[in-house]
């Protein structure tokens, strides 16, 4: 993290820079948060830091212990369930509004997502850009909807979400398939067929959420 401007207030950058930190990986999900360590680093007092601490703790992103030990946050497999249960839910919506709404641009926009995931270099990118292709093509998909209730609703569910990704995904890249599931189902929404889009994303979601469980089982047994 570099040191901070002073364009904006400094709790706002504070937030902002611990924030990308964490859900890019660079703060790693259990690592320990001090506050006197984050303002050395980030050039700052320590008050901007604890109320950006603060915001991050009413987001789920960071939390604390009996001892008030700050760290960033790890979830379990009972928050990947649930989580996934939730986005399962609301892409399926998400998709079918697509198939109504999205614009001949959109889908254009939604094609070139997926040929730059095709032709990522699995080996060269990093993981925080691997996330943000996933990010992209679902969250373009939710825009197209044209529910914004349904977009805000899912922004939240994929802050919390790369939150688990980044954190199973540091172990295992193959946890993220961002090829031939997202072109399958952007041949559904182009074809203009709910039913058909619906059961991808379904298919899609569950293989991600299988994926990820088996990650974190598997990081649990070698911890």
């Amino acid at each position: 993290m570099a040191p901070l401007a002073r364009r904006q207030s400094l709790q706002a950058q504070a937030y902002q820079a611990l924030r990308a930190a964490i859900l890019s990986g660079e703060l790693p999900s259990g690592t320990r948060l001090v506050e006197t360590q984050l303002a050395k680093q980030l050039q700052v007092s320590r008050t901007p830091i604890r109320e950006a601490i603060r915001q991050l703790q009413q987001e789920n992103l960071v939390t604390s212990d009996i001892a008030g030990t700050l760290r960033v946050a790890t979830l379990s497999m009972q928050d990947a369930v649930q989580l996934y249960t939730c986005r399962i839910a609301l892409e399926q919506l998400s998709v079918a509004g697509a198939c109504e709404n999205a614009t001949s641009e959109e889908l254009d926009n939604l094609h070139q997502l997926v040929l730059t995931a095709e032709q990522s270099d699995r080996e060269n990118s990093t993981h925080a850009q691997l996330l943000d292709l996933d990010y992209q093509f679902h969250r373009s998909i939710a825009r197209s909807s044209k529910n914004l209730w349904l977009v805000s609703l899912l922004d939240q569910v994929f802050d919390q979400m790369a939150l688990l990704r980044i954190q199973t995904l540091q172990k295992n890249p193959k946890v993220l398939e961002i090829r031939k599931e997202h072109r399958e189902i952007y041949a559904a929404i182009a074809s203009r067929s709910p039913e058909q889009a619906t059961q991808m994303v379904v298919t899609h979601l569950n293989a991600s959420r299988d994926r990820v469980l088996r990650e974190i089982e598997r990081m649990r047994q070698s911890s």
